[in-house]
């Protein structure tokens, strides 16, 4: 296979419980494990939208100096802040998934009943200050209130 990077999670895993030699595994499958960094991420995000970082991180109510280096690379964001630029980029779910992924952080979980609100707000195309006020109604962590 030569596009290992394009082939499923779970084909991926597959392959892996059959494999009798985990560095040869590895090695092998090297592609697959390419991610691009976040930082190239949101900055590819903003190329294809014709958008500047100045305006996603005007509507994520960050910090504008701490906005700015994630997408200089400088920093790395918390799980919340990635659901703060998903909500200001106006990702649906799967692309919020993918974010938190690319950021190396837990993905959304339907059984936590605060993912389970997030879900729905991404599904919904909520904003992020009607998910923060869905969150608070329900005596839930608004997003950034918290690290997690």
């Amino acid at each position: 296979m030569s596009d290992h990077h394009r082939i499923s999670t779970d084909e991926l895993l597959a392959l892996l419980f059959k494999e009798r030699n985990l560095e040869a595994f590895l090695q092998r499958n090297e592609s697959a494990y390419l991610m691009p960094s976040f930082s190239d991420y949101l900055n590819a995000w903003c190329r294809r939208n014709l958008a500047y970082p100045e305006q996603v991180i005007r509507r994520t109510n960050l910090e504008k100096s701490y906005g700015h280096q994630l997408f200089t690379g400088k920093r790395n964001p918390s799980r919340d802040t990635v659901l703060q630029l998903a909500f200001a980029m106006k990702a649906d779910l799967a692309q919020a998934q993918e974010m938190l992924r690319i950021a190396r952080r837990s993905v959304l979980y339907p059984r936590i009943k605060r993912d389970a609100v997030i879900i729905y707000c991404l599904h919904n195309h909520l904003s992020l200050e009607d998910t923060q006020s869905v969150l608070q109604d329900l005596g839930l962590p608004q997003l950034g209130g918290r690290e997690t």
